[in-house]
């Protein structure tokens, strides 16, 4: 991430991740989005959509070559409209979902598996064409332990879950992580 977020920043991202929707699902062009200060910094991104504590979609892209504020409203649309795993967020369920937006850090090889901090890093596991990648959260959220989440990463690239002490390449990232849910509505 070239600029560090504000709380402003990250309330102005995920009111463009809301609003992009919200036309998508209304047939509506998109706005403009405002690229102005670290919106305009090219980043990769994550965004996930959340309904009654679960998982509604999740899309994002690495190696971003557009400003985060698009990244975001792109994904946005994808992860509610476009995710293969779900069906489309409805326009009338939009309002009941909390988004949730992870701007990633850059990218680092991990050399010592030990490097790696369940909470802080999220990971990518590649081999050959195969690649996975799990966001800093999602080992938290299911307690996973380090060679837990190296295993899971390594089966979300299609690989098994020892791929990783076999010659696949893991790198690790951070995230800069935030919703618009109320206190205790996730």
């Amino acid at each position: 991430m070239a600029a560090r977020l504000t709380d402003e920043d990250r309330r102005r991202l995920l009111a463009i991740a809301r609003r992009a929707v919200a036309d998508a699902l209304a047939g509506r062009p998109r706005a403009a989005v405002d690229t102005t200060g670290a919106l305009g910094a090219r980043a990769s991104a994550f965004v996930s959509f959340h309904s009654g504590g679960a998982l509604r979609g999740c899309i994002g892209r690495l190696g971003a070559t557009q400003p985060l504020a698009a990244v975001v409203a792109d994904c946005a649309v994808a992860a509610a409209t476009d995710d293969p795993r779900f069906d489309p967020v409805g326009a009338g369920e939009l309002d009941g979902c909390v988004i949730e937006i992870s701007v990633l850090g850059p990218v680092s090889p991990v050399d010592d598996p030990e490097d790696i901090v369940v909470g802080r890093h999220g990971l990518i596991v590649e081999q050959g064409w195969q690649r996975g990648l799990l966001l800093p959260q999602v080992a938290v959220e299911q307690r996973w332990d380090r060679d837990t989440f190296l295993e899971r990463t390594c089966g979300k690239a299609g690989l098994a879950p020892d791929a990783w002490r076999r010659g696949a390449r893991v790198s690790l990232f951070e995230a800069d992580i935030f919703d618009d849910a109320a206190p205790g509505a996730r």
